[in-house]
């Protein structure tokens, strides 16, 4: 007999659990193939404040990450640091604190291994990260943490006056991020025990630290005080001779004679050098000042290459202050305005600041003071506080001068009274970011006022005070004036 031809439906019928299961399968293989987990390095990134910092993660097991969504975030998925999707980094959604600061390196993203450079590392960086990493059918993330470091001043020692019989000692630095580990040491390199410690934060989020000790006539007068910065492993010493002379002997008197006759044995030696050298000294001096005035005058001359057009910023200004409309010139009012008590108002300092922010380059502009007797002219840090009292020095942001009755000083710590032959009605303010430097002129005899000298981050902005004098009076506005056309127009670095 021959053969019995298949009916084609019963073949499909039978063939067809088979196909079912074979497809099943394939996409069980191609589900579990494509589950992953994210690893970050297992231990904190430490960087220096300016510095770079790399973040780096990879997938396990290693697989292509090029058609992945990758995401650096913090706090929330929201708050983006950087992103990556659809084979390109995605800027929509970047924090603004990041802008410019971030990028992807991608070099082995084929083997799923990524990292994130942040550049220009600032105190604000340092914390916690999430590293988010999703497929078309599965999303891992991981978790890292970037630790800013700054390693301070030298520390600083200095002979505070007397306490229990001894000498109080005090040590001093500033400038550290984290919290420093601080200690006293003798000669022998033991440690010895601090009176007292106090660590504070300053306005720039960096630590200012200081710790005490008595020093007895009968206890090692031979000190030193280091401080440590724990996450770079970093250490700065300084050391101290407590000299004998500080604590009474047996009998003071003589100890006094030995000092004086020492003394003028010393001084009857250079007598008459002295006198010699101070004529010299005078006629040097008055030509060092000579070549200093005109040199300080071409400087003021260079610095008007770099004017800049200046207004005022209405958020910022103390409901007491009357702004004219085209934002150029501000006065003390007699009465205080109905005007939002928005976090950029300065409230109670009557201060407002310029629209413009400087993060870099060379600024120049001039501010008509006329014979107003109280003002305050300068710069500072955006991020300067607006609310309660303000200190108006470097180290809480501030880099002015003002006039009070008077008297001109900058506004040092503490203040720093200035010379001035022609009081100025109109004052020039020059900043130059990057050599970290706010120059001040007079206009009125194109002279030199004053120099602060300083480490610059962050945006800065123009700063204005326009005071009443004694008694409420004298409500004369500032005006920022234009500088003649031909002494502007270079905004160089």
């Amino acid at each position: 007999m021959g053969k019995t031809e298949a009916d084609p439906y019963e073949l499909l019928s039978s063939a067809l659990p088979g196909h079912v299961a074979l497809f099943l399968a394939l996409q069980v293989h191609r589900l579990a193939s494509e589950q992953f987990t994210v690893r970050g390095p297992g231990h904190p990134i430490t960087a220096s404040l300016g510095g770079e910092a790399v973040l780096p993660c990879h997938l396990s097991p290693r697989m292509s990450a090029e058609n992945m969504e990758l995401r650096w975030f913090r706090f929330k998925f929201s708050a983006v640091v950087h992103r990556y999707k659809d084979g390109q980094d995605q800027y929509g959604q970047q924090m603004p604190g990041y802008q410019g600061r971030t990028e992807l390196l991608k070099d082995n993203i084929t083997s799923g291994s990524v990292s994130l450079r942040i550049r220009n590392v600032q105190l604000s960086d340092h914390g916690q990260y999430t590293c988010f990493f999703q497929s078309n059918v599965s999303y891992e993330e991981a978790l890292l943490e970037l630790q800013v470091a700054v390693s301070g001043s030298d520390p600083h020692i200095s002979v505070d006056g007397h306490q229990d019989g001894g000498i109080w000692v005090v040590c001093r630095s500033a400038g550290w991020h984290p919290e420093p580990e601080a200690q006293w040491r003798d000669h022998h390199g033991q440690l010895l025990s601090s009176a007292s410690e106090k660590i504070s934060k300053e306005a720039n989020g960096l630590f200012h630290w200081q710790i005490s000790i008595v020093i007895t006539e009968h206890s090692n007068q031979d000190l030193s005080c280091s401080v440590r910065n724990p996450l770079l492993n970093q250490e700065k010493i300084s050391t101290v001779s407590i000299a004998e002379l500080f604590f009474p002997r047996v009998n003071p008197w003589m100890v006094a004679l030995g000092v004086i006759l020492s003394l003028l044995a010393v001084l009857i030696g250079l007598a008459s050098y002295c006198f010699w050298r101070q004529q010299r000294a005078k006629e040097k001096l008055q030509g060092e000042l000579k070549w200093r005035r005109a040199l300080l005058n071409a400087g003021w001359e260079k610095a008007r290459q770099y004017a800049v057009d200046v207004t005022l910023d209405p958020d910022t200004a103390h409901p007491k202050l009357v702004l004219s409309e085209d934002r150029k010139r501000v006065r003390h009012g007699d009465k205080r305005q109905d005007l939002p008590d928005n976090p950029e108002r300065f409230d109670p300092c009557v201060s407002v600041l310029g629209a413009e922010g400087f993060v870099g380059g060379r600024r120049y502009w001039e501010v008509e003071v006329g014979d107003k007797t109280n003002w305050t002219l300068g710069v500072c840090r955006e991020s300067v506080s607006r609310k309660g009292q303000v200190t108006l020095t470097p180290e809480d942001g501030h880099w002015a001068v003002w006039l009070r009755d008077g008297e001109y000083k900058a506004r040092t710590s503490p203040p720093t009274p200035l010379p001035v032959s022609v009081s100025p009605s109109r004052v020039g303010i020059f900043l130059d970011y990057e050599a970290g430097e706010v120059s001040f002129y007079n206009v009125t005899d194109r002279s030199h006022l004053f120099t602060f000298t300083d480490t610059f981050s962050g945006k800065l902005r123009p700063y204005f005070h326009p005071y009443l004098n004694a008694g409420g009076t004298n409500a004369a506005p500032l005006i920022i004036c234009p500088v003649p056309a031909q002494a502007g127009g270079n905004l160089g670095p």
